[in-house]
């Protein structure tokens, strides 16, 4: 297969799918491009005929961009995941085919903190279950159970940008703040880092996790985690729905073992709004359940909108990859000369000077040269003055190893 050649200017197809905020359909717009919105997910075969054409695609968490997807989109150039994790997505498939993937690692932190926090309130206040009394015509006022979240202990596992911030505001109201993370992480505010799961789950009052959707998280948090709990500790899960054994925690609060947990994620969630649903915590007193909403205020949804779209046009109008989860990440000076020609290709030895050649037999003048090698591939950024040669694209894309090149000006 010939790798695609892309002349990407403003002009071009962005598909945005599942709702996404108006402020991102509209800073695309602003800058040219043409967008179709949809309200809902797709599914694959549905996906494929809508990408036909389509350069930019945008997407929230329902929406799987599998590997027969992005094999299937020729056109596609990167794709943005309007929220954190990016599991629905098929990186090394994108990779090999020269898509970045752009997510959102901080626009909703705050948001999901909140929510958090506030769920932590509720359940040791007992107001979830107060609330259903009233609701169905019974008056208990007592104060039994109900504890203030002052002076507990708050285990957070995970203390990346949700972790350390939650960190932050838990100290802020009161609590003792304990974290595990697999990587070594700066402890924020006065928080005690634990150098094993176990230690953090002995010790602390509430369970808080925030880990990210690699494989190996699956049933992170089973039958055994819950064992080692405190007595009546408070379990949250606000990450990803495959990481808790709903069973093992269903026992867990039947038992009286976890005095209350509130979750946002579920291993299997509906694709849209009005689908039933089932889980084994249903009808619970002292269980919250929300519908996959830790991050979905109008301000991180409006920030969101912000923030991917200007991650998508940086790369598509300078090259730039930051924050990129799957690409090279480069950072590229402003160029005011001829052409910006991108060059991505599997990491081989022996290809820049292919590439070069390429350049110097027809005479072309380099003025600056940025190059980032990575997770098998390298990604090669060229400034050049001058006309544009008429076959200089067909000959970089006919270099052994070639797998997209596209002139940005």
């Amino acid at each position: 297969m010939t790798p695609p050649i892309d002349t990407s200017k403003a002009g071009e197809n962005v598909l945005l799918l599942e709702g996404i905020h108006q402020e991102a359909a509209q800073r695309f717009r602003s800058a040219g491009y043409q967008v179709q919105e949809i309200s809902s997910s797709l599914s694959e075969d549905q996906l494929i005929e809508h990408l036909r054409g389509v350069t930019v695609l945008g997407i929230r968490s329902k929406t799987h961009v599998t590997r027969q997807v992005v094999e299937s989109a020729p056109s596609l150039a990167a794709v943005g995941a309007f929220c954190i994790g990016t599991n629905q997505i098929d990186l090394e498939a994108c990779l090999a085919r020269g898509v970045p993937v752009f997510n959102a690692p901080f626009a909703n932190t705050r948001s999901v903190v909140e929510m958090a926090l506030g769920q932590i309130i509720i359940l040791y206040r007992n107001i979830f279950e107060k609330s259903n009394l009233l609701h169905q015509g019974t008056w208990k006022k007592r104060s039994n159970g109900a504890r203030e979240i002052r002076g507990k202990k708050l285990g957070i596992i995970g203390y990346g940008n949700i972790g350390a911030q939650l960190s932050i505001v838990a100290e802020a109201v009161g609590m003792d703040v304990y974290y595990y993370d697999v990587t070594e992480k700066l402890a924020l505010g006065n928080a005690t880092p634990c150098r094993t799961l176990r230690q953090l789950l002995e010790t602390v009052d509430v369970v808080t996790v925030h880990v990210d959707g690699r494989p190996e998280n699956r049933n992170f948090i089973g039958a055994d985690e819950f064992k080692v709990m405190k007595e009546g500790a408070v379990f949250l899960n606000l990450s990803r729905g495959f990481v808790v054994d709903q069973e093992a925690l269903r026992t867990a609060l039947e038992s009286g073992k976890i005095r209350g947990a509130a979750i946002d994620v579920f291993p299997e969630e509906p694709k849209t709004d009005g689908s039933s649903f089932e889980s084994p915590l249903q009808n619970l007193p002292n269980v919250i359940l929300t519908p996959h909403i830790g991050g979905s205020t109008e301000e991180a949804q409006e920030n969101i909108g912000y923030f991917v779209p200007d991650k998508l046009m940086d790369f598509l109008e300078r090259g730039n990859t930051t924050l990129s989860v799957n690409f090279p990440n480069l950072q590229l000076p402003e160029f005011k000369g001829s052409h910006r020609i991108v060059h991505v290709h599997r990491n081989v030895p022996g290809i820049l000077a292919r590439i070069n050649q390429v350049f110097a037999d027809r005479g072309i003048n380099i003025t600056g040269q940025y190059l980032k090698t990575g997770e098998g591939i390298g990604y090669v950024i060229t400034d050049i003055v001058g006309d544009e040669p008429e076959d200089l694209t067909r000959d970089l894309t006919e270099i052994p190893d070639t797998i997209r090149v596209r002139v940005l000006y």
